[in-house]
C-alpha cells in the first residue's frame, strides 16, 4: 500500500480496475475457463480490501468511495453468478447481497450496543453532487430495503425475548463478538475464494448451492444468539 500511496494512486481508480477484473472474470467463467478467472477473482479480492485502506491511509475516504465501492461488488457479483447459472444468478445475488447485510447489520449493531464508531465520516468533501445522488438512489433502492427488512426481523426478535425493553446487557448479549466471527468469515472475500476454488475445480455451479448453506448457518447462529439474551437476568423470557 506504501507505493501506492507515495505513487498518489486515486482509490477510485483502484474501485474500478477491480472491478474491471471481476467482469473479465465472469465472462471467462462463462466461456468455460478455469485457471485464468479462479487467479483474477483472486486478484480482485487483494485490490478490493486495499482501495479502502489506501483511502484512509491517505485522507482520501469519499462519501462516493464508499458508495461507489459497494455498488461495483454488485455489480461484479450479479455478473460472475449470472455467468455461472444464467437467469438463475439473479436470486443467487439476491441471497449473496443478504448474507453480507446481515454482517453489516450485525457488525453496526455490535458497536452500537458498546457505544463504539461503526464508521468515521469521510475524511474529504467536495464530491460530484450528481454522481453521488445517483449513487445514493441506487443504494436506497437495492440495499436500503434490504437493511430495513432483516433489521426489523433483529429488533422485533429482541423485543420479543425482553418485553419490549431490552436492558444494555441485553443488546450486548444478542451481539456477540463470535457472531460477527462468523458473518465476517462469510464476507466477499471468503465469497471469492470460495467461488475461486470451485471455479477451479471445473464445478462453479456448487457455489451458488453454498448460498442456502450459508444462509441456514446464519439462522442458527441468530438463534443462538437469542439464547444469549435468554440468559440475561433482565430478559423476560
Amino acid at each position: 500500500m506504501d507505493p501506492l500511496a507515495r505513487l498518489n494512486v486515486d482509490p477510485t481508480h483502484v474501485v474500478l480496475l477491480h472491478t474491471a477484473l471481476g467482469l473479465y472474470a465472469a465472462l471467462l467463467i462463462s466461456r468455460g475457463e478455469r485457471l485464468r478467472p479462479a487467479l483474477l477473482l483472486q486478484v480482485k479480492t487483494v485490490l478490493d480490501g486495499l482501495d479502502g485502506q489506501l483511502a484512509r491511509a491517505t485522507g482520501r475516504t469519499t462519501e462516493t468511495g464508499r458508495y461507489l465501492d459497494t455498488e461495483m461488488d454488485l455489480v461484479v457479483d450479479l455478473a460472475l453468478n449470472v455467468a455461472i447459472s444464467g437467469a438463475a444468478g439473479v436470486p443467487a445475488t439476491l441471497l449473496q447481497s443478504l448474507i453480507m447485510t446481515v454482517d453489516y447489520l450485525w457488525e453496526r449493531d455490535f458497536r452500537a450496543a458498546r457505544g463504539e464508531v461503526f464508521r468515521d465520516p469521510p475524511a474529504q468533501a467536495g464530491d460530484n453532487p450528481r454522481v453521488l445522488a445517483a449513487l445514493k438512489d441506487v443504494y436506497a433502492a437495492y440495499f436500503t430495503p434490504q437493511e430495513r427488512a432483516l433489521q426489523a426481523v433483529f429488533t422485533r426478535r429482541l423485543d420479543r425475548l425482553t418485553g419490549g425493553a431490552p436492558t444494555p446487557a441485553d443488546r450486548i448479549a444478542y451481539t456477540p463478538r463470535a457472531a460477527n466471527v462468523v458473518t465476517a468469515n462469510l464476507g466477499l472475500s471468503t465469497q471469492l475464494l470460495l467461488l475461486g476454488t470451485c471455479v477451479l475445480a471445473g464445478r462453479p455451479r456448487l457455489y451458488t448451492r453454498s448460498l442456502p448453506v450459508q444462509a441456514l448457518l446464519l439462522l442458527g447462529v441468530q438463534l443462538w444468539r437469542e439464547d444469549q439474551v435468554r440468559r440475561q437476568p433482565s430478559s423476560s423470557g
